[in-house]
């Protein structure tokens, strides 16, 4: 692709869905409707890919030379998967981005699904224009997470992981918007876990903001103003379309490997003008 791309494809992979829209370089607008069908059962590799197909067919943006980035929720290093959330276990070291474009045949931008749906917020949203130390959290089935310095994404952090002292779960079964659904939480009661979480988070990065993303977001005010926080902490702008449009972004990196570097330079270079 050239840098004189407006628009690029996203594809967000997720554990129960897999959604796609055209996007608006420009500004991160959706240019068609989102497209979202079910995650195929057991998430094997062969299925999931087979519903991305179905996405683009549907967008009906199967043309090569349209960028499309993909997020995918693992750890991603060189575009091999290391780890595996709400997809099958063959993902696990598994070549997903070879995989991905002999598949589709095409070139993609593979990178996991908080640090794309970081990505959206810098460039579109609320961590942009912002100096410091931005931290980017999705709360849904899990916890995701996006570190941001300086907007310069610092990929595969994985604080959703933090254990709570003689507590045998990890923090996002503790407070993930799905043990709130789980243990049929009042917002106040889940407010609590996520005061001991972001407290944590705070003590041990003493971030500039946090950036609260995931479908729940757009209930912010039920639970956001019940936290005490020495940090500011916002809602994010594009919620549960944050992974489309910031895959999409990733799509601008005309080069890979160090495609999610050279996005997050670009950025960082704008964020100096």
């Amino acid at each position: 692709m050239t840098k004189s791309a407006t628009a690029a494809v996203g594809i967000d992979i997720g554990g129960t869905g897999i959604k796609g829209a055209l996007v608006d370089l420009s500004d991160g607008r959706l240019l068609t409707d989102r497209i979202k069908v079910p995650t195929p059962k057991g998430a094997e590799p062969d299925d999931v890919l087979g519903a991305v197909r179905q996405v683009l067919e549907t967008l009906e943006v199967t043309d090569a030379d349209v960028p499309l980035g993909v997020a995918f929720p693992a750890i991603v290093k060189n575009g091999r998967t290391m780890s595996a959330a709400n997809v099958a276990q063959t993902w696990i070291g598994f070549e997903a981005e070879d995989f991905f474009e002999e598949g589709l045949g095409r070139d993609i931008h593979f990178a996991n699904d908080a640090d794309v749906a970081g990505v959206a917020e810098l460039r579109y949203g609320a961590a942009q224009d912002r100096n410091g130390l931005v931290l980017l959290t999705t709360l849904g089935t899990g916890i995701g997470t996006a570190m941001i310095y300086n907007g310069v994404l610092i990929p595969n952090t994985e604080l959703g992981h933090l254990h709570r002292a003689n507590h045998k779960r990890d923090a996002e079964a503790w407070a993930a918007y799905s043990a709130m659904e789980r243990d049929e939480l009042a917002w106040d009661a889940w407010a609590e876990r996520l005061q001991w979480y972001y407290s944590h988070l705070e003590f041990l990065f003493s971030p500039d903001l946090f950036v609260v993303g995931g479908g729940v977001s757009k209930h912010a005010d039920k639970f956001l103003p019940l936290l005490d926080l020495q940090t500011e902490i916002v809602p994010a702008v594009h919620r549960n379309n944050a992974g489309i449009i910031g895959a999409a972004a990733l799509a601008l990196a005309g080069e890979k490997p160090g495609a999610l570097d050279s996005i997050t330079e670009d950025l960082a270079s704008r964020s100096t003008r």
